[in-house]
């Protein structure tokens, strides 16, 4: 039993070192999670938007990697906009939480076309409770590991009438999140990553519009992972739509709105297509967002 649970642990170890060499977190439905990837996003609706969203991975697998995640941001002024995101990542016995507050500036370039500059500022908590693998004796194992780690990040978001471009860094500085010496020592470090991508809206008739969009993902060591996303908007109600990460993964998803569009649903599922799924029944993530 020892030596499955210190299995069990570096297997959950990689699997965030992975998760946050790509990105803090990631999310199927990324275009509704647009401050989590690039500060310069809040206000850019020009009005107060907040979501709440659950992603659960590797269903069927007991203590299988958990996000709960809440965002919310709104103009403050002609000019400017905040916005705060609070996320947790939970993998057996390993959690993160982390807690940013955004900060964006907008430049009108040309009628109808705005660059917003953007900050982010926060950081994330780390807790390992080593106590729950039940293994004595083992140097590698004997104290649990608590810390916080402060970052800050930086973005751009170009949007116009029917488009938008974004760059961004939502995290530029390289963070060791844990580090012990045993055994078998394991350690893990926060990389920078860089995010490039847009979308833009084909009104097809007065009722149907069409919605690609992309996002390339960049970090060092790491194999560049880009999101390829094609959906459909029926009277800005109800959305379908499908993403395929190159070499990864494929989703499909919807998203509905009620109360002229003020409150709406989505709900994804991700089918990863390596090996690893195999082993489980897939990825289900369910948002829940408000407009005022």
């Amino acid at each position: 039993m020892k030596y499955i649970n210190y299995i069990f642990f570096v297997l959950a170890l990689s699997f965030v070192v992975q998760g946050n060499a790509q990105q803090d977190p990631h999310f199927s439905m990324y275009k509704y999670n647009m401050n989590v990837i690039t500060p310069a996003y809040a206000g850019t609706n020009g009005s107060l938007e907040a979501l709440f969203g659950v992603r659960s991975q590797w269903v069927g697998i007991e203590d299988g990697p958990e996000t709960l995640n809440f965002n919310v941001n709104s103009p403050i002024g002609r000019n400017i906009g905040v916005g705060l995101s609070v996320v947790n990542d939970r993998v057996f016995v390993l959690e993160e939480t982390h807690v940013y507050a955004d900060f964006s500036y907008k430049i009108q370039v040309a009628d109808e076309l705005n660059l917003y500059a953007g900050v982010k500022a926060g950081g994330t908590f780390l807790n390992i409770d080593l106590n729950e693998l039940n293994i004595r004796n083992d140097p590698l194992f004997a104290e649990n590991v608590s810390s916080f780690n402060p970052n800050v990040g930086v973005g751009f978001y170009l949007k116009g009438e029917q488009y938008y471009v974004t760059l961004s860094a939502p995290a530029l500085l390289q963070n060791d999140r844990f580090e012990k010496e045993g055994v078998s020592p394991v350690s893990a470090s926060d990389d920078t990553s860089f995010f490039l991508g847009g979308g833009y809206d084909f009104a097809l008739s007065d009722t149907f519009t069409l919605k690609p969009s992309v996002l390339g993902r960049a970090v060092n060591g790491s194999p560049i992972s880009v999101d390829i996303t094609a959906a459909g908007s029926y009277n800005d109600r109800l959305e379908l739509g499908a993403n395929y990460r190159l070499d990864e993964s494929v989703t499909f998803f919807l998203t509905t709105g009620f109360i002229d569009g003020v409150l709406n649903f989505g709900y994804a599922y991700e089918y990863t297509t390596t090996d690893v799924g195999t082993f489980n029944n897939g990825t289900h993530e369910v948002i829940l967002k408000l407009r005022l």
